[in-house]
C-alpha cells in the first residue's frame, strides 16, 4: 500500500500534458483505456446479465469518407491515430478504411464525433 500511495503522490505532480502522454503510453501498452476499463467494471456491479452478454463491446471505426473536407478530416486522423501526415493523407484518401480497430463503445463514439465534427463520414462495425 505504501507504494501505492508513493506512485499516486508523484503522479499528481504530473502537469496535464504529462499526464496526458502517460495516458497514451499505457493505452498502447496494456491495450486499455480508462473509458474501457470503466465500461467493463460496469456490468460487475449487478444488472441485467442477460442483455450484457449479448451487447457488443469492441467496435471497428471505418472512415468512410472526407466530406469534402478533407484537410480538417486528416488533421483528425492524425491525432486519433498518432500517424504522420503522409500516412494520414494516404488514409483518408483510400477510404473507405479502418481508422481504429477493437476499441470500446464510448471511444468508438468518441472518435465518430471527432470526425463527424470535421465534416467526415464514419460507419462502426
Amino acid at each position: 500500500m505504501a507504494d501505492i500511495a508513493k506512485l499516486v503522490e508523484e503522479l499528481s505532480k504530473l502537469t496535464v500534458l504529462e499526464a496526458a502522454e502517460l495516458a497514451k503510453a499505457l493505452e498502447e501498452e496494456w491495450g486499455v483505456s480508462a473509458a474501457a476499463a470503466v465500461a467493463v467494471a460496469a456490468p460487475a456491479g449487478g444488472g441485467d446479465a442477460g442483455g450484457a452478454a449479448e451487447e457488443k463491446d469492441e467496435f471497428d471505426v471505418i472512415l468512410t469518407g472526407d466530406g469534402g473536407k478533407k484537410i480538417q478530416v486528416i488533421k483528425e486522423v492524425r491525432g486519433i491515430t498518432g500517424l504522420g501526415l503522409t500516412e494520414a493523407k494516404g488514409l483518408v484518401e483510400g477510404a473507405p478504411k479502418p481508422l481504429k480497430e477493437g476499441v470500446s463503445k464510448a471511444e468508438a463514439e468518441e472518435i465518430k464525433g471527432k470526425i463527424e465534427a470535421a465534416g467526415g463520414t464514419v460507419e462502426l462495425k
